[in-house]
Formats: C-alpha cells, sequence, structure tokens
C-alpha cells in the first residue's frame, strides 16, 4: 500500500511539474483520483516540501462564479529537483570543459541550439495563426509546461508566458548564455521585443516573459 501511495503521488507531482499550476479539482479529473484521495496526497506532498499552495493567478478566476477561489498547486524548487534529468550533471561538466577550452565555445553552443528552436518553431507557426499560444504549445511540447496569460504590465498591455518547468534549469543557472539566446529566438520569431521577467535558473519559481500585445502573433 505504501509503494502504491507513493507512485500515485508521485504523479500527482509530475501532473502539476507537466501542466503547471493546478486545483485539486483539476488533479482529480486529470488523474481519475477522487477529491479525498487527492487531497491526502496533495497533504503529504505539501508536507513533504515537494509543493506549495498559492493563490490562483488574476487572470484564470475572471468570469467564475462568486466564492473563494480555489487555491493552485505548484512545484517547489526542491520539489523540482527530483524530477530533474540525470544528465545535468554530464552536461554541466561538458559545459565546463567547452569553456576552459575557449570561453567562445559555450556562445557557439547556445547558438547553435538556439537555431534549432527557432527552425521548429517556425515549424510550428506554420499551423498556427495565433503566434503566442503555437510558442506555448511548442514549448509545452518540449517539455517546459508553459502558460499564457493577457495582462496589463508597466510595459503596457501583452500576454505573460510562465515556463513552469525548465529541463535545463540546472544547466543554465550555470550558463545563462543558454538562456539569452532562447529569449533572443522568441523575440526573433515573433516580430517583436520580447522581456524575460524571471528564470528558474535565477531561482524564480518559473521562468516568465512579457511579450507585447501590439505586435505579437503578427
Amino acid at each position: 500500500m505504501k509503494i502504491k501511495d507513493e507512485r500515485t503521488r508521485e504523479g500527482v507531482a509530475r501532473s502539476i511539474l507537466e501542466n503547471g499550476p493546478s486545483t485539486a479539482a483539476e488533479l482529480s479529473d486529470r488523474l481519475g483520483i477522487t477529491p479525498a484521495g487527492i487531497r491526502r496526497h496533495l497533504d503529504a506532498l505539501l508536507a513533504e516540501g515537494t509543493l506549495e499552495a498559492r493563490e490562483p493567478h488574476a487572470a484564470s478566476v475572471r468570469g467564475r462564479g462568486r466564492g473563494r477561489p480555489s487555491k493552485v498547486f505548484v512545484m517547489t524548487d526542491s520539489g523540482r529537483e527530483r524530477f530533474e534529468h540525470s544528465y545535468d550533471d554530464l552536461a554541466i561538466s561538458a559545459l565546463r570543459f567547452m569553456a576552459n577550452k575557449d570561453a567562445n565555445f559555450v556562445k557557439e553552443f547556445a547558438q547553435n541550439r538556439a537555431d534549432d528552436l527557432e527552425k521548429k518553431i517556425v515549424k510550428k507557426f506554420e499551423k498556427s495563426k495565433d503566434k503566442v499560444k503555437a510558442l506555448a504549445d511548442f514549448l509545452s511540447d518540449e517539455g517546459y509546461s508553459a502558460t499564457i496569460n493577457k495582462t496589463s504590465h508597466k510595459y503596457g498591455m501583452g500576454y505573460e508566458m510562465c515556463q513552469h518547468h525548465c529541463p535545463i534549469a540546472h544547466v543554465a543557472a550555470e550558463f545563462p548564455d543558454l538562456c539569452e539566446a532562447e529569449t533572443a529566438i522568441f523575440s526573433k520569431t515573433l516580430g517583436t521585443h520580447v522581456q524575460r521577467l524571471a528564470t528558474i535558473a535565477h531561482g524564480d519559481g518559473v521562468c516568465t516573459t512579457y511579450i507585447p500585445l501590439a505586435k505579437a502573433g503578427k
């Protein structure tokens, strides 16, 4: 029974990692587990520090009926570490070796990776007129668990794109060229300057990118 519970809890945590912040009701529907069962597993994951409960994003509660909105559950940094790919250490060692040989090698690697992302993103755009949504869908397919919301920001009206998971967070924390090249590709493919507001690699809970509404998706 204990092993089964551990596997179910891991499934709950992975669902949040892959789909982003989720309510207990959403998890119950997604995983086919009773609300009581979900809450029991959520309590255990909260207690061990894998998850934390937060108030829902303002945009996600618009249009709902009266009553206090349900809390959403998100992955903590320590919880995310449990799911990081085992090749992180190898990747970091390889990039350190490259950097010691020539500092430009890392920049070239980051740009090569970004160029590959660009080709995939452009191909995704061919199937959708909504570039912002297409970008978020592409990133989710790549394991970034991305969501988008329209938002009013100090930069003006626009979209806030949140990547709730970063498969390369540990690597990017030491080699920020990877994040910088990725951001540049977002700007290039969307045809507008985007602003990175937060990154998992720098210790934030999610990677957040502001995309101006005026030009985004055109």
